[in-house]
């Protein structure tokens, strides 16, 4: 950390990209696709995202007037900061706040129950690249409902979170016992942005809850069902590494009820990585989800089968599962069920429209 005049770049540009959560494949605010080319992805990136005084005439108002007052806070173990726990900043800012708080958390492990509340938008959590903090906590569904067991629950609009190790600490679910699943991080604020966070858990690690939310640069570990709900997301450049143990594991259960609701999630330039086998790329925990991977790597980790219908065949045409040159032993279409669409360049312009 450089001081304050760094952490003002740095999120400037992180709170921009608010501008490309459309959940699509083509998300640029000037409609240029992301490039086949993974080398070129962060080019692609850069050149669309600027600096928000730059952008002000493209991003709401609530937005442009938060980030011109921002507040610069940090949180040290050692207590050589402002404050010692990240919990105890959270309880110092005024509901309703219309200022960005940004706080800066250096690095050790942070074990907290931490919930932003939804009358308190425009948090930014902002760890060190070369000394990610960890924020860790062993809640379980048993003790607080599933998505309440999580280490970090983001209610409100507006949340950025950089350079975090954010984990539930509770044991792996054997499968004999009620309530063993575990969330790391539940998002149920509306546009908000990940940008190289590890994600740490077994079952339900991650609860994409509601909302436009974008991940980049991520690591997003899990058994069943790692990545969850009904937001509306992209995941850009991120790996998704499954705890696989020959049983069946799954990472994506999108909750989309209706073709009507407009959420699903998109993962573009990912890596699908992980142990053992037969694990499914989503499963209909609900009607009609739709989740499509694009531009993916994907380790042999994968099933044949590719997608699974939760033993409710009347979905299989009502579910939205798709794939977009992929790439990797695990995203070959033979085996592939049949209601999975390989998907083309009009398909995927319509997909989310």
């Amino acid at each position: 950390m450089d001081g304050k005049n760094t952490c003002l770049d740095v999120h400037a540009a992180l709170t921009v990209t608010l501008i490309l959560l459309t959940a699509t494949i083509a998300v640029a605010d000037d409609d240029t696709p992301v490039p086949a080319d993974h080398s070129q992805v962060n080019t692609w990136f850069n050149n669309n995202v600027n600096s928000y005084k730059e952008q002000q005439g493209m991003l709401d108002h609530a937005l442009v007037t938060a980030e011109v007052g921002q507040t610069i806070v940090k949180v040290m173990k050692d207590g050589s900061g402002e404050f010692k726990t990240i919990t105890d900043v959270i309880n110092s800012i005024p509901a309703d706040n219309t200022k960005r708080v940004i706080m800066y958390i250096g690095g050790g492990e942070y074990n907290e129950k931490i919930t932003i509340p939804r009358n308190i938008p425009f948090v930014t959590f902002y760890g060190s690249p070369t000394n990610m903090p960890t924020l860790t906590f062993a809640g379980t569904t048993q003790k607080y409902g599933t998505v309440d067991s999580a280490t970090v629950i983001a209610e409100s609009d507006y949340f950025v979170a950089a350079n975090l190790i954010i984990k539930n600490s509770s044991p792996r679910p054997d499968g004999k016992k009620v309530g063993e699943q575990a969330l790391a991080l539940r998002v149920s604020g509306n546009k908000s942005a990940l940008f190289n966070c590890k994600l740490i858990g077994f079952q339900d690690t991650l609860c994409d809850d509601k909302g436009n939310h974008f991940f980049k640069d991520c690591f997003i570990e899990g058994t069943v069902d790692f990545i969850f709900g009904s937001g509306k997301s992209l995941y850009l450049n991120t790996e998704l590494h499954v705890l696989g143990n020959n049983e069946m594991t799954v990472i994506t259960a999108q909750a989309r009820d209706s073709a009507l609701e407009d959420t699903g999630y998109s993962f573009v330039h990912c890596n699908i990585t992980g142990t053992g086998n037969g694990t499914y790329l989503g499963r209909a925990w609900r009607t009609s989800p739709r989740v499509v991977f694009a531009y993916t790597s994907m380790f042999e980790v994968i099933t044949p089968a590719g997608w699974n219908n939760k033993n409710r065949p009347e979905r299989d045409s009502t579910v939205f599962y798709g794939e977009y040159k992929c790439s990797g032993p695990g995203s070959s279409m033979v085996g592939r069920v049949k209601y999975t669409k390989q998907l083309n360049e009009e398909i995927i312009s319509h997909a989310f429209s």
